[in-house]
């Protein structure tokens, strides 16, 4: 037997398009599998070093449930570069505003911090309500297993 390594350009033609509707699923639980898919660990030929996931589209952001009260406990940080600019923002918060941030974000951090991480990300494509605008690739609607 011999053993076969994926390639970039066999990776692109083997990508498929998963629909995943987010009001069944816990937000973490949900993210783990959806990054598991961005990688390509779901398929027996994946490869560490090659970018051989799937795309990934997101519907329903906005119905997505967090356990206990991390709504108003866990909070978003970052530093904008500026003196006296570390910003906080509650989960709440942000779900209130922009509820695909709170997914991306999510998914994001499960992701390789690497290029390929940050290409990884790019096939996911969040929305809040149940329409979404990728009709034409035919997503197939997926249940995870959490």
């Amino acid at each position: 037997m011999k053993t076969t390594f994926l390639t970039t350009e066999n990776a692109r033609e083997r990508r498929a398009w998963h629909l995943v509707d987010a009001s069944n699923y816990r937000l973490g639980r949900m993210a783990s599998e959806i990054a598991s898919i961005l990688m390509g660990k779901h398929r027996p030929e994946y490869t560490p070093y090659v970018d051989s996931g799937d795309y990934v589209v997101v519907v329903n952001a906005e119905k997505v449930k967090m356990t206990g009260d991390k709504r108003e406990t866990k909070v978003y940080a970052h530093y904008t570069g500026y003196p006296g600019g570390y910003r906080e923002v509650k989960i709440g918060q942000s779900r209130g505003t922009n509820p695909e941030s709170v997914i991306r974000m999510a998914v994001k951090r499960m992701l390789p911090k690497t290029v390929l991480g940050r290409g990884m990300l790019t096939k996911l494509k969040v929305f809040s309500g149940p329409e979404h605008t990728h009709t034409a690739q035919q997503p197939k609607p997926r249940e995870l297993s959490v």
